[in-house]
């Protein structure tokens, strides 16, 4: 080793601290050498520098270090031999390549040594390989890379803090935040966590979970930021960090308010729905028990409301619901509810009254303001409503009751003349009960199809040979046993119960006649009754295909019969679904004819096959002259628009005879057959099979 010292030493003394030092240098794991100046010639090295050349401790001596370390090495590394050997301390690192192929990354440090005088006498080499560390530093940044890419790629948040301080984030965060990045650098994360949500997140934070939460965080501006956020522990030199990635979910929370306002609130008019109104009266109600006060429900229903959709249109109906609606909340106070309960029914709950008349002025308030005038479409209209008001404690404790007593006092007021309003009084629960009784009733009957069918047949005057069958429903009531369409089908009407009952009738009557035909009988069409509420609510011509469809019932086979007040409002809709169900091979035939006050034009415009004469024209003939003349005139009508004539009703040989003597085509009624059940129907087609 050379010494910069100069100091005189004892030959003893020398050696045995060459040997020392060469003992120390060969041990270390580091590779060393020394190079003097200006030959650049090798005046020591260990043996892992020597070896590592390819050298031994004693041959590498006096080699200049291009003939030491190899030309191709030479050439990379001279530029910093001419850096240190001009006195500056050099440091690089470099790639080495093994005999075996293995890549290895070594450190190496020049470092010149200069004498007393301040001359450079030469460069100490120290090499130390940092395979493994380069390796591992190669592989975070790596990750560090690809986490960078995955957090620029995203349109979420990412957050990365230690202890809380952040560390690192996205661009992401700054377009969620309005922080940029320098500016939450070294903060604590907790800090831009709402208030009343920091205690959540701490909690989350220092029990490590990893699952999705949600909290509110606060935006530059201080707006609140509703977000999902999910942690990760992630290790990293022994130390462990967390990476946030945080989710904007105010679109999703609008979403669920929305959601929210929908399931409790009606759509048109935006008031409190029943379910809604059910829950504010219930609270009501327990703050006037604690308080000892009193509340009055108020109903109220539009009169003549439907006038309004028929002659104007939903779209006006609509427009004048929402009219309503508005001066019903302009009409009371905050405290107050105002709901819509569907259709033309919205209720009033005042929150606290004194006095019954105190409810009763603000009826009359509201009854006023709506007698003003509407204008809807812009068409001034005018309306009344009834109503009917009930009391807590008076009439009722529980929201329930007083809702029904309220609506038995708004029935009590329309039938009063309208227009006016009602307080209850427990005469007025009889009718509404009943009412409520049997429409209840009907329910379960059409939950359990309560219904059968009988059917009429229909003959040919001519030869006697039966034409067809007049499917009838029949109500098997629990209390009365069957019960006719007479007693149920227009209340069905009136409580929207129709429908369902109407796809009945329909499915079961095509059933029935298709398994008779597969038995051989009654190859003849089965007529169905439809209402006018039916025909105008459904898509019949598309059930119609469907139930034929699924009952393998050929279309000639069916026959629809519709009463004159379908055909009174002749519109396009009408005509588009009679030549709908006309296209499909369906028979159609106008019941009751004569009873109407339609204009007789339909009988030209619509696809009509038949026209049944009421059963009240047919009962007194032949002694009325007057309905044998209606009789009359009706047949020879059809016959000059070439429909087939069907008199109902018909029970005595003299009626008989004088529909044949005016060339009626068919006939029904008690002369014939009564309404028959399935089997009494069954048994009567096996023996006029012949006939």
């Amino acid at each position: 080793m050379p010494d910069s010292s100069n100091a005189a030493n004892t030959p003893g003394q020398g050696g045995s601290s060459d040997s020392l030092l060469r003992l120390i240098a060969d041990s270390v794991p580091a590779l060393m050498a020394y190079y003097d100046l200006p030959g650049l010639r090798c005046q020591f090295a260990n043996q892992g520098y020597a070896a590592y050349n390819g050298h031994s401790t004693e041959s590498i001596l006096g080699l200049t270090v291009q003939e030491a370390i190899g030309d191709k090495a030479w050439q990379a590394i001279q530029p910093y031999v001419e850096r240190c050997s001009h006195g500056e301390r050099v440091k690089y690192t470099r790639e080495q390549t093994l005999p075996n192929g293995e890549v290895r990354m070594i450190e190496v440090n020049l470092i010149p040594h200069f004498g007393n005088a301040g001359l450079q006498l030469g460069s100490f080499v120290l090499i130390t390989d940092i395979t493994e560390r380069w390796r591992a530093e190669r592989e975070v940044r790596q990750s560090e890379e690809r986490m960078r890419k995955f957090t620029e790629a995203t349109d979420e948040a990412i957050v990365f803090h230690r202890d809380g301080i952040i560390t690192d984030g996205n661009e992401a965060l700054y377009r969620l935040t309005g922080f940029a990045l320098h500016e939450v650098l070294g903060l604590s994360i907790f800090n831009f966590i709402s208030p009343e949500w920091r205690a959540t997140a701490l909690e989350y934070t220092r029990s490590g979970r990893e699952d999705p939460y949600e909290v509110t965080i606060r935006h530059k501006d201080g707006h609140p930021i509703p977000v999902e956020v999910v942690g990760k522990t992630m290790p990293l030199h022994h130390a462990d960090y967390r990476i946030v990635v945080v989710r904007d979910i105010t679109a999703r929370k609008q979403a669920q308010e929305r959601e929210a306002f929908i399931a409790l609130h009606d759509p048109l008019t935006q008031l409190p729905n029943r379910h809604f109104l059910m829950e504010q009266l219930s609270q009501v109600l327990s703050l006037a028990r604690r308080r000892h006060g009193r509340v009055a429900v108020l109903f109220m229903n539009l009169d003549h409301f439907k006038t309004v959709n028929d002659s104007l249109g939903h779209h006006a109906g609509d427009q004048l619901l929402r009219n309503v609606a508005e001066r019903l909340r302009n009409g009371v106070r905050d405290a107050d509810v105002v709901a819509r309960l569907g259709g033309d029914e919205f209720v009033v709950v005042l929150t606290d009254i004194q006095t019954p008349d105190d409810a009763a002025m603000v009826a009359d308030k509201l009854l006023d303001s709506m007698h003003g005038v509407f204008t809807v479409d812009h068409l001034p209209l005018t309306i009344s409503p009834s109503i009917g008001i009930s009391l807590f404690p008076d009439h009722g404790a529980s929201a329930d009751v007083l809702l029904r007593c309220a609506d038995a006092a708004m029935q009590h007021a329309k039938e009063s003349g309208r227009g006016n309003r009602q307080f209850y009084a427990a005469s007025m629960d009889a009718s509404a009960l009943d009412v409520l009784h049997q429409e209840r009733l009907l329910r379960d009957a059409i939950a359990r199809n309560d219904f059968e069918l009988h059917y009429q047949p229909q003959i040919r005057l001519a030869d006697g040979t039966l034409q067809g069958l007049e499917a009838l429903v029949r109500w098997r009531h629990p209390v009365r046993g069957l019960v006719g369409p007479d007693e149920f089908i227009t209340f069905s009407e009136s409580r929207g119960l129709i429908t369902p009952i109407g796809r009945w009738v329909m499915r079961e009557a095509c059933r029935q006649l298709k398994a008779w035909h597969d038995e051989g009988l009654a190859p003849v069409p089965v007529a169905v009754n439809l209402s006018a509420l039916e025909f105008r609510q459904r898509d019949v011509a598309a059930e119609i295909a469907a139930v034929l469809l699924e009952t393998g019932l050929a279309p000639q086979y069916l026959e629809i019969e519709l009463t004159e007040s379908v055909l009174m409002h002749q519109t396009g809709q009408v005509l588009d679904t009679l030549n709908a169900i006309k296209a499909l091979g369906v028979g159609i035939s106008i019941d009751d004819f004569g009873t109407g006050y339609s204009s007789l034009a339909y009988l030209k415009r619509y696809p009509i096959d038949k026209l049944k004469i009421d059963r009240s024209f047919v009962a007194d003939t032949p002694e009325n002259t007057d309905d044998v003349a209606i009789v009359t005139a009706i047949i020879q009508m059809g016959r000059s628009l070439q429909l087939q004539t069907v008199a109902e009703g018909v029970e005595t040989q003299a009626q008989i005879d004088l529909l044949a003597g005016l060339g009626c085509d068919l006939i029904q009624g008690f002369a014939v057959a009564m309404p028959m059940g399935e089997e009494s129907t069954r048994r009567w087609l096996l023996r006029n099979k012949t006939k």
